[in-house]
């Protein structure tokens, strides 16, 4: 494998990281969610590449990213009108829809399931390697297994050195979290993993949604995962994540009481002030949205800091705090503590 200094691209670099994909490589791109570590979905020894980089259970399926419509019917074998009326609202976008496949998606993308999730980013830089490439693109957040994602290439060098082909040098991602997944492959819709679009945006669409139990509790460690962040431990920093739900004024009396070496808060914007301990503040409970966009750059970031407990308050499960809290009780490995 080539040295990953050598292989560190600018953004322009479409032409070579296109070859790097047809000759069946691994190469780390921007998406408006967070990076992907992508490969030809139709190659399924190129999708190995991706499992063993990632460190990632065979039995967690990928997502598939297009850059058409018509490459939409080509990779599933149902498409029913809710798909397209989706796709008018929210694609480009933060949105996978789980379809029936077709017979060209190998069983090394699909985890052996019957369905396949597709999405269309928004990102110009993946748009464009799809567009050129022909390829649709298999790319799972480009980072360790279980990590937290990576929404800068920084995160990606960090934890991929070595392991891929490329890495593409852009912009940072705007959305921060991954994308909404819903599925579509029978009986009502059902929410698997929210995202970047919100359950209540969704059921203006397509009327109410199922809530999969994976979304708010565990996943039975028995059962198969529809969708990439469901089954197993995800978005964890190496250190300890505890989630305190309750008022600003809970927050401040439980930090006070627990302030310890190694100790760090990440909470809404003007919390931070006179905590005992270092924090990170990211938005308020009214823009949930800064808080998707920095969450796991303030997750990395305490890691480098050598922080050993992470006491995060939690946002209400709406919204995109819905997302938001998805994605912390994974990181604290439901470590939570109602104030």
């Amino acid at each position: 494998m080539i040295p990953i200094g050598e292989r560190t691209l600018e953004a322009d670099a479409i032409e070579e990281v296109c070859d790097i994909l047809k000759g069946g490589g691994i190469a780390a791109l921007p998406t408006e969610t967070v990076y992907g570590l992508a490969a030809d979905a139709l190659n399924p020894q190129a999708v190995a590449k991706i499992f063993e980089a990632k460190g990632r259970p065979q039995d967690n399926p990928l997502i598939v990213h297009i850059a058409a419509l018509s490459m939409l019917k080509e990779l599933a074998a149902e498409v029913p009108p809710d798909a397209y009326a989706l796709a008018e609202r929210f694609w480009p976008g933060p949105l996978t829809m789980v379809l029936p496949k077709s017979a060209r998606i190998p069983d090394a993308t699909s985890a052996g399931l019957p369905t396949v999730g597709i999405r269309m980013p928004s990102h110009p830089v993946i748009r464009a390697v799809i567009e050129r490439s022909g390829l649709p693109l298999a790319a799972p957040s480009a980072n360790r297994s279980g990590s937290p994602s990576t929404t800068t290439a920084q995160h990606c060098i960090d934890d991929l050195s070595g392991r891929v082909d490329a890495i593409v040098i852009s912009s940072d991602c705007t959305v921060g979290l991954e994308s909404t997944i819903v599925s579509l492959a029978g009986g009502r819709p059902r929410l698997l993993r929210p995202g970047g679009v919100t359950l209540e945006e969704l059921e203006e669409v397509l009327g109410p949604v199922e809530l999969d139990a994976a979304v708010l509790g565990r996943a039975d460690p028995q059962s198969r995962a529809s969708a990439p962040g469901m089954k197993y431990r995800h978005y964890a920093p190496k250190a300890q994540v505890r989630l305190l739900l309750g008022s600003s004024q809970q927050y401040r009396a439980y930090l006070e009481a627990h302030a310890a070496p190694g100790a760090a808060a990440l909470c809404f914007h003007g919390e931070e002030i006179g905590l005992p301990v270092p924090a990170a503040a990211l938005g308020t409970p009214e823009r949930p949205q800064e808080m998707a966009q920095g969450l796991f750059c303030a997750l990395r970031d305490f890691d480098e800091k050598g922080v050993q407990t992470v006491y995060a308050h939690c946002p209400s499960p709406e919204g995109l705090g819905l997302a938001l809290y998805n994605r912390l009780i994974r990181a604290a490995a439901f470590d939570i503590v109602k104030l």
